[in-house]
């Protein structure tokens, strides 16, 4: 692949090496009765539209480091517009679809974005909205057609009596250094970072992770984290330089149904979506009698052994005996095709790691940030590179090193520019010598593979001069099916707490099974039985923690933490000062009924 050299170079090097008849794809309805079909695009009919989009830009009046937003979810016209902008030596600013109108403006006003995409009637009056308050902002185009709105082929139609050979040119003089992207960080706090990352620091990434991936020409991935993301979007510069098909899901309701229907290769994923696939699998298993629920649940706790190397023959043997009638039906529930998932977002659970790796479906854990284009370290497919509980060892052409503080900090050409027009802030995480301070807490493992423990800001001490990291005693008790989200506190406490929100679909399930009745959450979280299902819970997970890290009190909590509501990032992530604020009279309740004692 030393053809590519900027991102730009990606697609026409599909064209000539790997051209494809799918090489993006996702489903549209004709009427509302219909089942739908894939709607598939060439690689030579996606080079035709992202260059009448250029064309059209250059109408527009585009020049080299003009700033274009995307709101969007994931669809091939996401592509086409990324495309067409980057090979005008313009930068594409990707938003956050889920973000408040007040986050638009601000992004919109920093970046002085010229013109945004955005895809359907909701967002469009988000970036309309917010065009109001932002001067250089002069046009919202739409991907769904909306009336009073104009459509993005317009600018196809707008490009039409534009010379080809004025596109090539200017697409000569992007170079690899030029900035590709500013994508938005929202942190846990303050307003959100723009982090500017070069066309070096995605293709870098790219041609370092692809040859660690099982994939080849005429593979299929599915594709729906979001795009704004740049994990998904590195990925999906990688899927295309490799000649893998891409399918944009429909929406996350649709996931299984879709990856049925397309029978993937591969795709990446979050932990709490493969926590889901897990306890659904889990229910099935419950609903079975006699031998093949014994067979199925001794297949589940054989799984859960697995290791990466040293178990013997007769285990192996007895999961090629379980292979046939459990894990093959696991495999065809994710299509059937999968060589491996790749988990990235937040820590994945050694437990799922080491189930559906023995099961035949590889899951990969990888670890990086935004700043870091993103990838910094990622198990392989090869045993001697792969290691459960980590998340593998450093990719090619990236250091890094541990500090004093145990703070991971990585050197490479996959390092960001920097924050846009926020010099202070990139002085803090860069230092003179190239290193960039991730902010997370690590070690190393066997002196090769990297463990991320938690972020530095979350650690804290509790009034017996104890660290505690909550991160990792958060994953673990997000191993429960009746767990949907858990927060744990104690900072200057004598002891751990947690607020604790139920999954109640698997709850509600549990109190028919045992006849418990019940008319709303509330009441359901008050019952004597539900208290003991889930200190029974507490007290199972408990038992593989330290004294210290053990959670002494639990409150159930009944309104999910969502990214409108803000308790979370748009990258999933709890914004911890947002959920202490929120619960501050039910955590002293908690602390001072252990006072009253």
């Amino acid at each position: 692949m030393a053809a590519i050299k900027t991102l730009i170079d990606i697609l026409p090097y599909q064209l000539k090496h790997f051209p494809q008849e799918d090489a993006l794809a996702y489903k549209v309805y004709l009427n509302q009765d219909e089942q739908g079909q894939w709607d598939q695009f060439s690689s030579l009919k996606c080079m035709d539209y992202i260059n009448k989009v250029s064309k059209g830009l250059l109408v527009l009046g585009i020049q080299p480091g003009d700033k274009i937003a995307i709101v969007s979810e994931n669809r091939p016209e996401w592509v086409f517009i990324d495309m067409a902008v980057l090979q005008l030596g313009a930068v594409n600013v990707p938003v956050y679809p889920t973000i408040s109108e007040d986050d638009y403006k601000y992004i919109f006003e920093e970046a002085e974005v010229k013109y945004a995409f955005a895809s359907n009637q909701e967002l469009y009056n988000k970036a309309i909205a917010a065009q109001q308050a932002v001067p250089t902002l002069k046009n919202v185009f739409t991907f769904d057609e909306i009336e009073g709105a104009s459509h993005w082929k317009e600018l196809i139609e707008m490009g039409e009596k534009r010379d080809l050979n004025e596109l090539v040119q200017i697409r000569e003089k992007v170079t690899e250094n030029d900035l590709a992207t500013i994508i938005y960080t929202s942190g846990t706090t303050g307003n959100p970072k723009g982090v500017m990352l070069s066309h070096k620091n995605i293709v870098s990434n790219v041609l370092s992770c692809a040859p660690l991936l099982p994939v080849n020409y005429h593979h299929r991935a599915i594709s729906f984290l979001p795009l704004n993301h740049v994990f998904e979007r590195m990925l999906t510069y990688l899927y295309m330089s490799c000649g893998v098909s891409i399918y944009f899901a429909e929406h996350m309701d649709k996931i299984g149904e879709n990856i049925r229907e397309i029978q993937p290769h591969v795709f990446t994923t979050v932990p709490r979506l493969m926590e889901k696939v897990y306890d659904r699998i889990i229910n099935k298993g419950r609903e079975l009698s006699g031998l093949k629920k014994t067979i199925f649940f001794r297949a589940v706790k054989l799984a859960a052994q697995n290791e990466v190397k040293g178990k013997s023959w007769w285990y192996h043997q007895q999961l090629k005996m379980l292979d046939q009638p459990v894990f093959k039906k696991w495999r065809e529930a994710l299509g059937g095709n999968v060589k491996a998932i790749v988990s990235g977002g937040a820590a994945l659970s050694p437990h799922l790691s080491r189930t559906f790796t023995a099961a035949g479906v590889t899951m990969l854990q990888g670890y990086g940030l935004t700043e870091t284009s993103p990838v910094i370290a990622v198990n392989r497919m090869e045993k001697e590179n792969r290691q459960f509980g980590t998340v593998g060892p450093p990719i090619e052409g990236v250091e890094v090193k541990i500090t004093e503080q145990n703070e991971i900090a990585c050197r490479g050409p996959n390092v960001m520019k920097g924050y846009y027009k926020n010099e202070e802030a990139t002085n803090k995480v860069i230092d003179a010598d190239g290193w960039f301070y991730t902010g997370d807490v690590g070690e190393w493992v066997e002196g090769k593979f990297l463990k991320v423990n938690d972020r530095k800001d979350s650690l804290f001490k509790t009034s017996g001069g104890k660290f505690v990291a909550p991160l990792p005693i958060e994953n673990m008790f997000k191993q429960s099916r009746f767990i949907e989200q858990i927060m744990v506190i104690g900072k200057g406490r004598k002891f751990i707490a947690a607020l604790l929100l139920p999954d109640f679909g698997e709850l509600e399930n549990w109190c028919k099974e045992n006849k418990i009745d019940f008319d709303s959450k509330e009441s359901m979280i008050q019952k004597p039985e539900i208290q003991q299902k889930y200190q029974e819970t507490i007290n199972h997970y408990n038992k593989n923690l330290g004294h210290v890290q053990q959670v002494k009190k639990f409150k159930l909590i009944t309104d999910p933490w969502s990214v409108d509501t803000g308790e979370l990032t748009p990258t999933m992530k709890i914004k911890r000062e947002v959920v202490l604020q929120k619960y501050k009279d039910v955590i002293e309740e908690m602390y001072a009924e252990d006072n009253n004692r």
